[in-house]
């Protein structure tokens, strides 16, 4: 009982040991000490919420929020004490929000429960009682055997036991996991793999032991036991033994696993948990401000409080004839009574904090993330991929970004590999039609005349076919003459790799004779020129990125055991003791300066003793479940020495289309571009050349081979004196892992100063760990700068997660990063759209948006604290209960909001055409102390405006309602709230450009709903409400003609300023926004935002009336026609603008 309500509240019981163990079948042990590990069931649990724990736990996560915790308070004061104003003033809204976000989060969950409940009930098929039996998913535990059919995926992670084939492989795609949509092939232990009927896996004994369940796909440790009638058989078990669940089973009739983790103990589940969360500079400026307003609401109840108390020390205030104070009230303590009234004022005043800030905001994130995936222009047609947002809470920080870090390989190139040249015994090669022809050499043979291949030449290719994980199509792998055509050229065939290198290597290899033909059991075909071979595999080293190499241990056909190793030239060419070594490192740089991807290929022979120690050494490493992995790379560095250096391969990684234009437009948008790349030095230099990451002209800077801290101190102190010296030219610098690691640990402020004034920095030969250790070293330095991290692959999830923008690209490397980014392109070139766009246009908005709230409800407030100079601070409200209630819910709450979503201050082409207008909103700009300052001093003008207009206009007239009566309290209240209303919705019209029908009709349909609702509401007398005090008020107001005159005069008179504003700086201090403001449709430019485009014969009045369109950014092509201006004559049809002295070149449009 306790357990299940541990799992109702969210809650999971640790494990209680670092390993499991896992009885097969569930045949545990018969004596009686044995105690059953407790293992999760296989129901996946996506969603939140359950039946019982909705209500407390909703409501725990909102009230964490301050603005709703503090309308809390506010409610339960007005519940506890005397206040002026009704709870349900406080309360309405508050439940309000509460209900809104708490029904959005609760169909969300609906949801989830509905497709977990589909996914649980799916049937399957397991081995029980000796044969199979059909259950339900979620009924799946821990030790049952379990046989799934082909192009069925996987209902819980299993170790594989058998399969249809001999050698009990299978193959499978992980697509739904990771994006690898090659063949993966999984493989049992040889003592189960013979065990292909039910009625023999029901007889199996075995016990499996492994680690804990843990969120990396790619790792697996454990170890089978198999009990063969005296004897006990014990085999390793890694990733290739595991199925995950969500993977799906192709070109295998069936197989049959055991259930080692189920339900929310997968991998695939713990994947897919919450990363942990980013919060955006706006979020951070919007908390500053709410405890800003917070100061300002406690000053003001403060002062009314001492206020009031000042004035009734007089005694004819403190107790007037006709309010008569009680004996209680005569009696009650001083200190209470200050109290009270505080809380009182605090509550009267509580709605200059925005409780509907939050939840506008929210929606305004979420909804206006669509339009990322919506955009056509971020859509890439060849893979049939468009833009994906994975979080929506940093919309706004894609306007904010300094610092962009961006992987090489798969990110700025394309990922396909093309086999260029290589490295043979110290000799280079190129293939010429399909021959490996040395350099300075011509091929004048006709293709059909094959020609022999030398010792070395051979055993290169034989190395390049071994060494790798390529798969090939099962439907090619079959017939007697294999790929060979009658005329002996090999027909192409159709492979498979996680790695595109290898991809292109064995291509090449078969295209000049030597071919992969695909496995059987435990051995690798290859054919040499139509001969063919066949190799044992007996062990693969596999790759890791520290080694930075792999390697197969082989059975040639004549029984010698060979070692073929390839990998780095770094991790290679240390390791080498014979071969031409000197001569390949020469081509190996060579290769690099023409930027290609280089791998060093060698190979060993062992002795039958050496074999035998290191086939114990391997068994003990892969058999070990404690610090398997660096047991594991201990032997591989044994292994792999005292290597014979084969060659070199170069293979040419292309550019993918417009990164050169995309790195030029993000340089001058201000931002510095950092590549962070595991290539090799050259490489890397040369492909940041050819991208224009660096320019020819730019003085390259290389900190790099330094093996200690003294030389890389002083070679740091070197560059930044050169830069000092040479601050007029630009600078670009090169930094290397190694060097990084030096600099990083001793001299970090000192390696930030040479950094932060070069304009490009590349560095070369990173760890993934690395690339990360570089984004947070920025990303935390002084000036805290906006960080955006792409990459494609797994090794740049770390880098992803750092950044405060997380991209991932859509590319051939899985989708690791896609899965950890906050968002997803196709390519790199739509980086520039992304942020010149979409981020300029979420930041404007979001910004305006926040500073619009805390002005609308300074407007709101501040008439009510200048009310209680006139009523003796006795707290008398201003505005009707129903009036407080609706104003931020109902009457000035859709324009923003539709403003937010839709607001395009500039064309879209503009921005992304001019970079440089990016640095307008660089730094929080729009959002930082003066903006705010702006728009909190503006609210208090508006609302001195509302409040002393209404009262001189309108307080001392005795004689203005149509019945003679004279102004009461409530139709002053009402008047001010009509100005007001009127007025922030206008002034949110004035900041609208961009205008739909949409605009159109909340803006003035959110006055109209206004003007009926009172009507409405003061025209009726409602039975359940206990006081009548707005009945017939709104409509004597407006039967006053001199209510109208005040209503019009007071809306002009505080709009006028932001207009007259608007002028000035629009034409005195124009930003560049403001001086590339226009729209463009179809073939020409509509509209300008001054007076700079003039047509033949235009008059003053036309020019003016042209200004005063744009200036509010109505202007249309219509609009323009009719005021007799051709499109076509306009002067500025191709345009660049005037700009700042530290401005950089504009980019004509």
């Amino acid at each position: 009982m306790l357990r299940w309500v541990r799992q109702q509240l969210g809650f999971d019981p640790p494990h209680q040991s670092d390993t499991r163990t896992i009885y097969i079948a569930n045949r545990f042990p018969q004596h009686g000490h044995y105690v059953p590990q407790k293992f999760a069931d296989n129901r996946i649990i996506s969603s939140k919420y359950t039946v019982w724990n909705f209500v407390p736990k909703n409501l725990f996560e909102q009230f964490r929020r301050v603005a709703n915790f503090y309308f809390l308070i506010i409610f339960l004061v007005q519940l506890m004490i005397d206040t002026p104003t009704s709870p349900i003033t406080s309360g309405l809204p508050l439940f309000f929000v509460i209900t809104v976000t708490a029904i959005k989060q609760g169909y969300e969950d609906w949801l989830r429960h509905k497709a977990d409940n589909e996914v649980n009930g799916a049937p399957v098929y397991v081995v029980r009682s000796g044969g199979l039996v059909k259950t339900r998913s979620k009924n799946i535990r821990v030790g049952d055997i379990v046989r799934v059919a082909k192009d069925e995926t996987f209902p819980v992670d299993l170790v594989l036991l058998s399969s249809d084939r001999v050698d009990g492989s299978c193959h499978v795609t992980t697509a739904s996991l990771d994006g690898e949509t090659n063949l993966k092939t999984h493989v049992a232990v040889p003592e189960t793999a013979v065990l292909q009927s039910v009625a023999n896996l029901d007889k199996l004994v075995a016990v499996i032991e492994c680690q804990q369940p843990e969120a990396d796909l790619y790792r697996f440790v454990g170890r089978i036991t198999v009990s063969q009638q005296t004897e006990e058989i014990v085999r390793p078990l890694g990733p290739e033994s595991l199925l995950l669940r969500g993977a799906r089973l192709k070109n295998t009739k069936e197989i049959f696993g055991v259930a080692v983790y189920t339900g929310m103990e997968t991998k695939m589940a713990l994947n897919y948990k919450s990363k942990s969360q980013k919060r955006s500079a706006v979020e951070k400026s919007m908390n500053s401000f709410l405890i800003i307003y917070l100061i300002i609401l406690l000053f003001e109840a403060i002062l009314s409080t001492i206020l009031k108390y000042a004035w009734q020390a007089e005694e004819k205030w403190d107790e007037p004839w006709y309010n008569g104070k009680t004996e209680h009230e005569r009696n009650s303590s001083k200190i209470l009574r200050f109290i009270s009234d505080f809380l009182a004022f605090l509550v009267l005043y509580n709605f200059i904090i925005p409780i509907s800030l939050y939840v506008t905001v929210e929606m305004q994130k979420f909804l206006g993330s669509f339009f990322i995936g919506w955009d056509l222009d971020l859509y890439h047609k060849e893979t049939n991929q468009r833009a994906q947002v994975n979080t929506s809470d940093l919309n706004e920080e894609l306007g904010q970004v300094e610092y962009v870090f961006t992987d090489k390989t798969g990110t700025l190139t394309e990922n396909e590999m093309q086999f260029r040249e290589c490295s043979i015994n110290g000799i280079k090669y190129q293939e010429i039609n399909g021959k490996l022809t040395p350099e300075g050499f011509s091929e004048d043979s006709p293709d059909g005349n094959r020609h022999s291949l030398m010792r070395e030449e051979e055993l290169f290719l034989k190395a390049v076919c071994l060494c790798h994980t390529v798969q090939i199509n099962a439907d090619q792998t079959d017939g007697a003459d294999g790929p060979w055509h009658a005329n002996g050229i090999a027909s192409p065939l159709e492979y498979y790799a996680s790695s595109p290198d290898e991809k292109a290597l064995v291509e090449a290899a078969s295209r000049v004779g030597v071919v992969f033909t695909g496995t059987s059991g435990d051995s690798m075909e290859v054919k040499s020129l139509g001969k063919p071979e066949r190799y044992k595999l007996l062990h693969v080293l596999e790759f890791d990125p520290n080694r930075r190499r792999m390697s197969v241990i082989v059975e040639s056909p004549s029984g010698e055991k060979l070692l073929f190793t390839k990998g780095a030239e770094s991790s290679i060419l240390p390791r080498s003791k014979s071969g031409e070594i000197d001569k390949t490192r020469i081509h190996v740089d060579e290769f690099a300066l023409k930027g290609l991807r280089t791998l060093c290929i060698a190979y060993r022979r062992f002795t039958p003793e050496e074999y035998q120690e290191i086939g114990k050494r391997l068994h003990e490493a892969r058999t070990a479940l404690q610090q398997r992995e660096e047991r594991l790379a201990d032997v591989f560095n044994f292994i792999e020495r005292d290597l014979e250096l084969l060659g070199a391969t170069g293979v040419e990684d292309k550019l993918q289309e417009k990164v050169q234009e995309t790195i030029e437009a993000l340089r001058l948008a201000g931002i510095k571009v950092w590549v962070l790349t595991g290539d090799k030095h050259e490489t890397a230099v040369s492909v940041s050349l050819s991208c224009g990451h660096f320019h020819r002209t730019m003085n390259i800077l290389e900190l790099v081979q330094h093996k200690s801290d003294s030389t890389c101190a002083e070679q740091l102190r070197q560059l930044a004196k050169r830069i000092k010296e040479d601050h007029v030219i630009q600078h670009g610098l090169v930094v290397d892992g190694t060097s990084l690691s030096l600099a990083l640990r001793e001299h970090e402020k000192l390696f930030m100063e040479v950094c932060k004034n070069c304009s490009a920095v590349l560095c070369c030969r990173m760890a993934p760990l690395q690339k990360a250790k570089v984004v947070r070293l920025l990303k935390t330095s002084p000036e805290k700068p906006i960080t955006l991290a792409i990459g494609d692959g797994a090794n740049d999830v770390s880098m992803i997660q750092e950044a405060h923008v997380g991209i991932g690209i859509m590319g051939k490397e899985g989708r690791q990063a896609v899965r950890n980014s906050d968002y997803a392109i196709a390519r790199f070139k739509f980086l520039s759209k992304l942020l010149f766009v979409h981020g300029h246009f979420y930041y404007i908005r979001i910004a305006t948006l926040v500073q619009y709230f805390f002005y609308k409800n300074v407007c709101f407030i501040t008439p009510q604290f200048l009310y209680q100079f006139f009523c003796l601070f006795s707290q008398q409200t201003l505005y009707d209960s129903v009036y407080l209630t609706l104003y931020n819910i109902c009457f000035t709450s859709l324009p923003v909001l539709i403003y937010s979503l839709f607001e395009q201050h500039v064309h879209p082409h503009v921005l992304q055409s001019k970079p440089v207008l990016y640095r307008d909103i660089s730094k929080n700009a729009h959002l930082g102390f003066k903006p705010f300052l702006y728009w909190t001093i503006l609210g208090f003008f508006h609302a001195f405006v509302f409040f002393y207009g209404s009262y001189l206009l309108m307080g001392e007239d005795t004689s203005l309602l149509g019945n003679g009566q004279m102004f009461g309290n409530w139709t002053f209240g009402t008047l001010v709230f009509t100005v007001m209303v009127i007025t922030v919705t206008m002034k949110m019209a004035l900041e609208t450009h961009f205008w739909t029908w949409i605009n159109h009709f909340v803006t003035w349909g959110s006055i109209v709903f206004y003007f009926i609702f009172s009507l409405f509401y003061g025209g009726i007398i409602w039975p359940f409400l206990h006081t009548q005090d707005m009945y017939f008020v709104f409509v004597q107001l407006l039967s006053s003609g001199s209510a109208w005159f005040a209503i019009i005069l007071i809306v002009v008179a505080c709009l006028f300023i932001d207009v007259l504003k608007k002028v000035l700086y629009r034409h005195l201090q124009p930003t560049s926004t403001e001086k590339a403001q226009l729209t463009e449709a179809g073939s020409g430019i509509n509209c300008l935002d001054s007076m700079c485009c003039f047509s033949d014969g235009e008059t003053a009045c036309t020019s003016v009336r042209r200004m005063l369109e744009r200036l509010m950014g109505r202007c249309s092509p219509t609009r323009v026609n009719r005021c007799g201006i051709s499109l076509n004559s306009l002067c500025c049809r191709r345009f660049s603008y005037k700009l700042e002295p530290d401005e950089p070149a504009a980019i004509d449009v």
